[in-house]
């Protein structure tokens, strides 16, 4: 779940430090008013459905895309008749693969709510027009708070005792768990650019599992049943010429994410949470401490380097709900008193507070980034980050280290994107 920012969409393209880009970034800020749409340009509802988990009403709007530009739509059509070769030899008998367009297609609850965005390629068979595909683009990441939980995520974990390396090429396996899944882009991504990735994600409501596959372009052998299989035993052709090599590492569960975590026995490297309902709220049972949610997600997380990764947005500018106004620290932090519960609890419970020595293994960093242009906060905890002098409750020093590392990170992975943008502004370590 997302808000833009007010300061609209004239003057938000800012100068990265880092070295020159070596792609163009599809999901820009500059192409936001393409998703956002306007009163010239409300879209085309493709699926529209309500909810029976409290998400009100579930719709995906499709928007045009500008990028990328026809002129290199053969080269797209050349990958897919090369991967049609690989998978199925004789597929390409029945007429090659065209590529229709780009479209950005965006989930909405309520009508009002922009749940998630992604970019997909529709395609057809050139001999049976009507059969049309959907392939959501997993390079492109639209909304900017994706982007701050990949890239200050990652530079976190890869800050700690941690063979990133290894896993970005696949020599090494890295389970993930992402709880919320929207329209999967950030799953999708993960799955994509790490090699080694073994991406779990839970969802509690099966119209938003649908809607993702359905019209946004997901996959649709990820789907698991609730006994832990493959709900399709084999993936269909058109799966394995678009996902054959992703679409094996990725298990999509419909689950409550307190009853998933709770009865899992998996250890997960890194945990992202997203996950808003249909009223723009971030659940009460997946922060507060008295519920087990969070005492779960403790064991669940690896002891030496697990890192999680929390979505928190509101406005910055509202009164407190008693009606006073925020301090100095709840105006800096999105959400004010809210955000700040939320953070030491996650803290408070994943990190440790005491002096005992299973405490103290615990010992690691919880801090924020605010992502640009729209008002959410990143919440990371990632355990194994200090060392035994405790450095990292200096702010520069765990700055330098975080802009290090996303630095290696964007070059190794061919970033699109620079993770400094998303790792330098407000961060805020969390006492």
């Amino acid at each position: 779940m997302w808000r833009r920012g007010r300061e609209g969409f004239s003057g938000l393209r800012r100068l990265s430090t880092s070295v020159r880009r070596r792609s163009e970034d599809e999901g820009d800020w500059l192409y936001a008013s393409e998703w956002w749409g306007s009163t010239s340009d409300d879209g085309q509802t493709v699926l529209r459905s309500t909810s029976g988990k409290g998400n009100g009403v579930v719709s995906v709007v499709a928007h045009p895309s500008s990028r990328p530009s026809r002129m290199q739509w053969s080269k797209m059509e050349r990958w897919l008749q090369q991967r049609c070769e690989e998978v199925h030899p004789g597929f390409g008998d029945e007429g090659n693969l065209r590529v229709l367009g780009y479209q950005w297609r965006v989930l909405h609850f309520n009508d009002v709510t922009r749940q998630s965005t992604a970019k997909v390629m529709v395609t057809c068979c050139e001999n049976k027009p009507e059969l049309v595909y959907l392939m959501q683009q997993p390079h492109c990441l639209a909304v900017p708070y994706v982007k701050s939980m990949v890239s200050a995520g990652l530079s976190a974990i890869a800050s700690c005792n941690f063979d990133i390396i290894s896993r970005l090429q696949g020599k090494k396996n890295m389970r993930i768990l992402c709880i919320g899944h929207g329209g999967g882009s950030l799953p999708l991504f993960l799955a994509s650019k790490i090699q080694g990735a073994i991406v779990h994600i839970v969802e509690i409501d099966p119209l938003v599992i649908s809607a993702s596959i359905r019209a946004m372009g997901f996959p649709a052998f990820s789907l698991m049943t609730r006994s832990g299989h493959r709900a399709v035993s084999k993936p269909d052709i058109i799966n394995e010429v678009m996902w054959k090599g992703t679409h094996e590492r990725i298990c999509l569960h419909e689950a409550d994410a307190e009853e998933f975590i709770t009865n899992n026995t998996n250890l997960y490297d890194m945990i992202f949470v997203d996950a808003y309902d249909g009223d723009d709220i971030f659940p009460h049972k997946l922060w507060n401490p008295d519920f087990p949610f969070l005492k779960s997600l403790k064991n669940r997380l690896h002891p030496e380097h697990g890192t999680v990764v929390v979505n928190l947005h509101s406005d910055s500018d509202v009164l407190n709900h008693d009606g006073s106004t925020p301090t100095v620290f709840e105006q800096v932090l999105p959400m004010g008193k809210y955000v700040s519960k939320v953070c030491r609890a996650y803290k408070d419970v994943l990190l440790g507070t005491g002096s005992s020595f299973e405490e103290k293994k615990s010992s690691g960093i919880a801090f924020t980034v605010a992502a640009p242009w729209v008002c959410n906060t990143s919440l990371v905890v990632c355990r194994g980050f200090a060392n035994d002098n405790n450095q990292y409750t200096n702010r520069d020093l765990a700055v330098n280290t975080l802009i290090s590392k996303s630095l290696e990170l964007e070059h190794v992975m061919d970033l699109p994107f620079s993770c400094l943008d998303y790792i330098k502004g407000g961060f805020i370590l969390v006492d």
